[in-house]
C-alpha cells in the first residue's frame, strides 16, 4: 500500500481518493460501492459514483467485499482481469458475492464477466454465471473498430451516448434476463432483427458492453444506485432520502 493510501486510512473511502486524485470525503449517506480494483476504468468508475452521491471502495482482497451495498466490475481487458482474480484469491468469493444477491454492474468487460458463456474468450477465461447470457468478447471488432452511438434504453426518456472500445455483444439470453438496449452490427443493412443486446438486466445484476464510466451522462450509475437502494429498502434497511427506489 502507498503512503499516501496509509495516510488516508488504508482502503476505505478516503484512501480511494487520494489514490485517485479525488477531492471531498464520503458522505457517508450513498450507499458503499465496492469497485474492482485489479485492472480497467476504476478511477473513472469512482468519479460517477461520487457523482450520483454513492460512497465507493476500492476492491482489490476477498475481505473488502463485506459491508458493500453494490459492486461494480469496470471495463478492461477481460482475460487479464480473470487472471487477477485468480492470483488475489478473489475469484470465488466474488462469485458467491455476486450469486448471493449483491447488486453489481459490469461494464464491458465486467459484461464479459458476469456472464455464463464467453464466446472467442481463452479457454480458462473465467465467467462468473450471474447473468444468464452468452456474451461474444470484442465482437464489434478491435480497437480500430470503437465506436460512439446514441442509444434508445428501456426506462431513460432521452438516448444514452455510449462509447464501444472492443466491446462485447449478447449472443443469447435466458428468459429472465431483461434487454434494455441494442445496436445493430456492422454489415446488418438496417435490418431490425440483427440488433444485438448491448445493455441487460436480470434482478440485481446490470450490464453493458460500452462503457457509461467514459461519457459524462451519469444516467447508467444513477440506475444503478436505484438499483441498491431499491434492495436495501426490500430488505428493510431503508433507502437514500429524497431517491426514488428503483429495483
Amino acid at each position: 500500500m502507498s503512503p499516501r493510501a496509509e495516510a488516508a486510512g488504508g482502503t476505505g473511502e478516503a484512501s480511494v481518493r487520494l489514490l485517485h486524485g479525488l477531492p471531498g470525503a464520503a458522505s457517508g449517506e450513498g450507499p458503499r460501492v465496492g469497485v474492482l480494483a485489479l485492472q480497467g476504468d476504476v478511477r473513472e468508475h469512482v468519479r460517477a459514483l461520487l457523482a450520483v452521491g454513492a460512497d465507493p471502495v476500492s476492491v482489490r482482497r476477498p475481505a473488502e467485499l463485506t459491508g458493500l451495498d453494490g459492486l461494480i466490475v469496470p471495463g478492461g481487458e477481460s482475460t487479464a482481469m480473470g487472471r487477477l482474480l485468480r492470483v488475489s484469491g478473489l475469484l470465488e468469493p466474488l462469485a458467491d458475492a455476486v450469486r448471493g444477491g449483491l447488486p453489481t454492474f459490469g461494464s464491458c468487460a465486467g459484461m464479459v464477466l458476469l456472464s455464463r458463456q464467453i464466446l472467442d474468450g481463452r479457454p480458462d477465461q473465467p465467467a462468473l454465471g450471474a447473468l444468464d447470457i452468452v456474451v461474444r468478447r470484442n465482437a464489434f471488432g478491435r480497437q480500430v473498430d470503437s465506436f460512439e452511438a446514441d442509444l434508445p434504453v428501456v426506462g431513460l426518456e432521452a438516448s444514452l451516448h455510449a462509447v464501444f472500445i472492443r466491446a462485447p455483444w449478447v449472443d443469447a439470453h435466458g428468459e429472465d434476463v431483461q434487454v434494455l438496449a441494442s445496436v445493430l452490427p456492422p454489415g446488418a443493412d438496417g435490418d431490425p432483427a440483427a440488433a444485438r443486446p448491448v445493455m441487460v438486466r436480470q434482478g440485481a445484476v446490470l450490464a453493458s458492453s460500452f462503457h457509461p464510466e467514459l461519457s459524462p451522462d451519469l444516467r447508467v450509475h444513477q440506475l444503478f444506485v436505484g438499483m441498491i437502494t431499491g434492495e436495501r429498502a426490500e430488505s428493510g434497511t431503508g433507502t437514500l432520502a429524497g431517491t426514488e427506489a428503483t429495483g
